[in-house]
């Protein structure tokens, strides 16, 4: 089986594969990476081609899911992040003192 053959592959895997690349390319990663990073993904969750039967293989770690999301661009802006902390504090001072 040469490199980048995708034959040992479950269905499910396939779709998530191309799941995971439409996400990373709607981010502007480029279509090439966002394919190879999609792949590095699956079998980084599930450890490579799966074979079929019941029983066989191990449970898939979503770990890497979980990340893409959180990493890469922050969603507020440094002065929101200290506006909010400093609410926080203000708010927790005031509650403590009553």
């Amino acid at each position: 089986m040469p490199r980048g053959d995708k034959s040992s592959y479950t269905d499910k895997q396939k779709r998530k594969a191309e799941h995971i690349e439409e996400g990373y390319e709607d981010r502007g990663v480029g279509k090439d990476e966002a394919e190879r990073r999609a792949w590095a993904t699956v079998n980084k969750e599930s450890g490579g081609g799966k074979k079929s039967g019941s029983g066989r293989g191990k449970k898939e770690n979503h770990a890497s899911s979980r990340k893409g999301g959180r990493k890469g661009g922050a969603s507020q802006s440094a002065e929101q992040r200290s506006a909010a902390a400093k609410k926080g504090w203000e708010t927790r001072r005031r509650r403590a003192s009553s």
